[in-house]
């Protein structure tokens, strides 16, 4: 995958002063680049990014005047190859850079042609030639050689969390897992799966009956089976809110190796990216409204116009969000905190009043965004993250798989777990406009690189990988486990290459 060159790098303030002024675009000279314009990156949204580059070469680093001229057409590079590709114009992301986006709804197999046009002139290295196949999202075609895969993806050497994880799993004793863990989280009221991976083929049986979300972790193994050779393991993951290994290392008997959504201080689980995050990234253009790439256009005005308040709505599912919502009633000129929904503290309701529920985007009308844990960490997190407000995080115990890399004073303001701090935070960000802009904006980049769609496969991949190496026995399709088949796609079309003839067809 090709990254923008040392010149996007440049200090912010020589960048800032490039930008200062409304700079025409050269088409030639501004950038493409990203896992979209390559054949072998299948993902859900195929993705590029675009640099806007004056005709001097310096990079803007605003959006040039006027309408947005950048213009994108994917097509097949065959005219008698007729395929459903969903291509909406570029996301101006309000810093001289541009996000664009396709959906394939058909495999090509003599290859795609992407034009990247400003205006009439072609940009960078335009056209761009991706030789087939070109594979869509449904084709169930994986790349046999993993590590050819996480080469096309870019995928990183080592993620420092899923180290951190499995730190205290050297090796995993899947026969004392089969006994230990429907024993201890099988109870009716369980919320874990049973999963087995065999010949890039997925099984599951449900412990419990909260299982219901099972629907989000068949997605995203499904859709990496399709991509690359799934080792052969076995695990249990836990669907509920929760991580459930409190014990420690050093304990007999010690942790055993759970897999959940969402990490603690205290507890022992193997991190995978939320549910939420998840869905969003295989749904993108189709099935949901907010993802982690339309976020990105969507940012609300610019900061000079942004409403200096911090801004908060939620459900009341922490008692921290009811006192929010007091701080707002008595600091109006600080806060603007609203609960759009009552379940845990319905007798509140009449004393706090509810709020109406606002669309996400319009959230980042407001300068400072507030960040308060939900049951566990708020999901929230990485969507404020990539827009271009300053985040306001509470103190907490919970994190997700990506927020090791994250570091307070530098990507996101940290406020006391009880929120004693807050209005003095929001004073500060107020009365220090220029630093609490420069911290907004690297959040912004830093979400941007670590939640990148390609990104996630590639950690989803890496945890799996790191799974299988440690299991002490061999993986089985155990009693009671039932197949979870690849959807079926009878509208699209799919060969793939990869795939030897069966002895009929021979």
């Amino acid at each position: 995958m090709r990254h923008p060159p040392p010149a996007l790098l440049l200090p912010l303030a020589l960048l800032v002063a490039a930008g200062a002024r409304e700079a025409p675009v050269s088409a030639r000279r501004s950038l493409a680049w990203g896992p979209g314009l390559q054949a072998a990156a299948v993902l859900p949204v195929r993705y590029f990014y675009l640099q806007a580059v004056s005709p001097e070469g310096r990079n803007l680093t605003r959006s040039p005047p006027g309408q947005t001229l950048f213009k994108v057409v994917v097509k097949s590079l065959s005219p008698k190859e007729l395929v459903r590709i969903h291509v909406p114009k570029p996301l101006d992301r309000n810093d001289g850079t541009f996000l664009v986006r396709y959906r394939m709804y058909d495999t090509v197999n003599e290859g795609l042609k992407i034009e990247v046009l400003y205006g009439d002139d072609h940009v960078a290295q335009s056209p761009y030639i991706l030789k087939g196949p070109v594979y869509h999202e449904y084709c169930v075609c994986p790349e046999e050689d993993p590590q050819a895969w996480q080469k096309t993806l870019s995928c990183p050497t080592q993620e420092p969390q899923i180290e951190e994880d499995f730190a205290s799993f050297p090796s995993i004793d899947l026969q004392h897992m089969l006994k230990e863990v429907p024993a201890r989280f099988g109870d009716e009221r369980g919320a874990v799966v049973h999963y087995t991976i065999l010949d890039n083929h997925i099984y599951r049986r449900s412990l419990g009956k909260y299982t219901d979300f099972k629907m989000f972790s068949d997605e995203i193994f499904l859709s990496l089976a399709r991509k690359v050779l799934l080792p052969d393991l076995e695990f249990y993951i836990n669907l509920g809110d929760w991580p459930l290994e409190h014990r420690k290392v050093n304990e007999t008997p010690g942790p055993i190796a759970l897999i959940s959504w969402c990490g603690s201080q205290d507890s022992r689980d193997i991190i995978l990216p939320t549910y939420d995050t998840t869905h969003s990234t295989l749904e993108a253009m189709r099935g949901v409204t907010n993802d982690l790439l339309s976020i990105q256009g969507n940012t609300g005005p610019s900061w000079i116009n942004k409403t200096e308040k911090a801004f908060f709505r939620g459900r009341d599912s922490r008692e921290e969000r009811l006192q929010l919502v007091q701080l707002s009633k008595e600091n109006p000129q600080l806060l603007d905190a609203g609960i759009t929904g009552y379940f845990f503290f319905q007798e509140k309701e009449k004393e706090l009043g509810k709020a109406k529920l606002m669309g996400f985007f319009d959230f980042f009308k407001f300068k400072y965004q507030v960040n308060v844990d939900g049951t566990v960490a708020a999901y929230r997190f990485p969507y404020l993250m990539l827009g271009d407000s300053l985040v306001l995080k509470q103190d907490s115990p919970y994190y997700e798989h990506f927020y090791g890399a994250l570091r307070p004073w530098k990507h996101y303001v940290p406020i006391q777990r009880n929120l004693s701090d807050l209005l003095e935070k929001v004073q500060w960000a107020k009365e220090n406009d220029e630093e609490a802009k420069q911290i907004a904006k690297e959040g912004q980049l830093t979400a941007r690189d670590l939640l990148q769609p390609h990104r996630l496969y590639c950690y989803y991949f890496r945890v799996l990988q790191k799974y299988a190496e440690r299991q002490s026995s061999k993986p089985e399709v155990r009693d009671g486990m039932e197949p979870v088949p690849q959807p079926g796609d009878d509208m699209s079309t799919c060969w793939c290459h990869r795939k030897k003839p069966s002895r009929e067809e021979l």
